[in-house]
């Protein structure tokens, strides 16, 4: 009962200094003679509840946000709506059209991101190339954010993910041994898997411990990002003076735990990165982006050229490639088979297609990448059927905007629900059944006229992901090589009955299955052979980067 009081009494204490700091903030404004320009148009629908200077906080959904703004637009019959928190505004664009309309055909004016405090200024993310601000300063050449442009882009364009392919292959085989002889861990193993691959390509470091002190702090940095980063999750986001409330305050619990993952996201982007240095000092260290990128200061250093390869910049890029390729690969990769724990039909029929193109005694590769569409239809499904990436990454109107007769002011928060988008079934009948059908034609061959889950899962506008080919690549080859030798079926408890997952899903900015129980055992004793054979394989492959 004394924590039910103190946490009642904390959110009182916090709710009264907002609600202070708002009757402060409109009495000075008003005092200053300065009126805000208002359009003639109005603002798109609001859902009902608004109220007196809090406007629609009470009503802002805590989890599984991107369901309930759907559910507002299918109420307010629009695929935009608006939603007011404090001096706040926000819209949400529940459709293909909506977003690409905004985010893709006017991303010159909708391209920035939203302050956030909690984030960026408390937690210290601000080096975070897709946290950063798309402004003016994007627009002189070698500003800071256009360097991280440049140097992501240099090291991640399509040409860059295909010199990787190795790596990928090789933690493809490598995650087999696990799942034989750890099948219950499935997200864990694919966790192991995420870590290492990143690890290896950005620093050149192998991942060989369950407990690897990198991986480790690395996802415990990304578990306070994925909180934080969700649009309204912590009132500093939508009331920034809060950021300066002592840490003892009541209410202000969200001061100290900005603290501590402060201190975890430093050491992710700086530990990996001295230690790698080190190596390379010492000679001999094996390709990575790291050392192809000291490798490019050096040779600018000698011609006096000015570039995105500063080591400042090698080492922040460096730190953000975790984040990009951990949570959003074991995301998709555990969907996948959890969509297929009651799908023994999608399991045989991948089976019969993989047995045609892979000679025996062989594993996949990306050469096979064209003889397995049905293998393609699953990975594509997968992205669409439990997207990672619900409501994509909030974007910020940078200047005044009217949309379809509705007035959309400057400072707006823009949230593209990729999880309607997806589910759309205009689009993809029967949007929450796993189809990989749905993206073939009656041939067998991929469907070019269905639309690619591309088209939100990575972001939009200029925006977009820039390591999405990476990342599709290590989904593609992980699934293809997976199925090859595996058979994914129900599990089945002590008395022999069938144990039914649940299919729920934690709520937070990537999304992942809560925990599940499956069957995964080799598809034959061939199979079994293949997989203890397959990490002497992959430790022939090596990297050009």
């Amino acid at each position: 009962m004394l924590s039910l009081a103190r946490y009642i009494a904390d959110a009182i204490a916090l709710l009264l200094s907002v609600l202070l700091f708002l009757a402060y903030r409109e009495r000075r404004y008003r005092g200053s003679g300065q009126r805000r320009s208002k359009s003639h148009l109005p603002r798109p629908p609001s859902p009902a509840g608004k109220l007196p200077l809090v406007g629609h906080l009470l009503k802002m959904p805590t989890e599984f946000e991107c369901e309930t703004y759907h559910r507002w637009c299918q109420e307010l019959t629009s695929d935009i709506i608006h939603l007011q928190v404090g001096s706040t505004s926000i819209v949400v664009l529940d459709s293909f059209e909506a977003a690409t309309d905004l985010l893709e055909k006017r991303s010159s004016i909708y391209s920035g991101r939203p302050r956030m405090p909690m984030l960026n200024e408390l937690m210290g993310w601000d080096f975070h190339f897709a946290f950063m601000d798309y402004g003016d300063t994007w627009q002189v050449e070698y500003s800071l954010s256009t360097l991280y442009k440049r140097l992501t882009h240099d090291n991640y364009h399509p040409a860059a993910a295909d010199r990787m392919r190795p790596q990928l292959i090789k933690s493809a085989r490598n995650i087999l041994t696990r799942f034989l002889e750890a099948p219950d861990d499935v997200i864990a193993n694919f966790r192991h898997l995420a870590g290492q691959t990143i690890m290896a390509i950005t620093y050149g470091i192998q991942i060989q411990l369950e407990n690897d002190l990198y991986v480790l702090t690395a996802e415990a940095a990304v578990s306070g990002l994925s909180t934080a980063s969700v649009t309204g999750a912590f009132l500093v986001d939508y009331f920034p003076a809060l950021k300066y409330v002592p840490t003892w305050f009541p209410g202000a619990s969200f001061r100290r735990r900005a603290k501590e993952w402060r201190k975890l996201s430093e050491r992710m982007v700086t530990t990996p990165y001295i230690a790698t240095k080190k190596s390379i000092a010492k000679g001999g260290h094996p390709a990575c982006t790291v050392l192809s990128n000291l490798q490019k200061l050096e040779t600018q250093k000698d011609k006096a050229e000015l570039g995105p390869y500063t080591e400042d910049v090698i080492q922040k890029v460096s730190g953000t490639m975790f984040t990009a390729a951990t949570d959003t690969t074991v995301s998709t990769l555990s969907s996948f088979v959890l969509a297929l724990v009651e799908r023994p039909d999608i399991v045989r029929k991948a089976h019969a297609e993989i047995d045609k193109v892979v000679k025996p005694g062989h594993l996949p590769d990306f050469d096979d990448m064209n003889l397995l569409p049905y293998v393609t239809a699953i990975v594509k499904e997968s992205l669409r059927w439990k997207e990672v990436l619900p409501g994509a990454l909030t974007h910020m109107l940078k200047t005044d905007d009217e949309y379809r007769g509705y007035f959309i002011p400057a400072g707006t928060l823009v949230i593209p629900n990729a999880w309607a988008m997806l589910h759309d079934e205009k689009v993809y009948p029967d949007p929450f059944t796993f189809k990989p059908e749905r993206f073939l034609k009656p041939d067998g061959s991929l469907d070019g006229s269905v639309r690619d889950p591309g088209h939100a899962c990575w972001g939009f506008g200029r925006r977009i992901c820039p390591g999405r080919y990476m990342a599709y690549s290590s989904v593609w080859i992980t699934i293809a090589t997976f199925l090859s030798v595996f058979d994914i079926t129900s599990a089945l408890d002590d008395d022999g009955n069938v144990i039914r997952p649940t299919y729920e899903y934690q709520s937070a900015l990537m999304c992942l299955p809560k925990p599940f129980r499956c069957s995964i055992k080799p598809r034959s004793a061939s199979a079994e052979e293949l997989i203890r054979a397959s990490a002497a394989q992959s430790a022939e492959l090596v990297m050009d980067i």
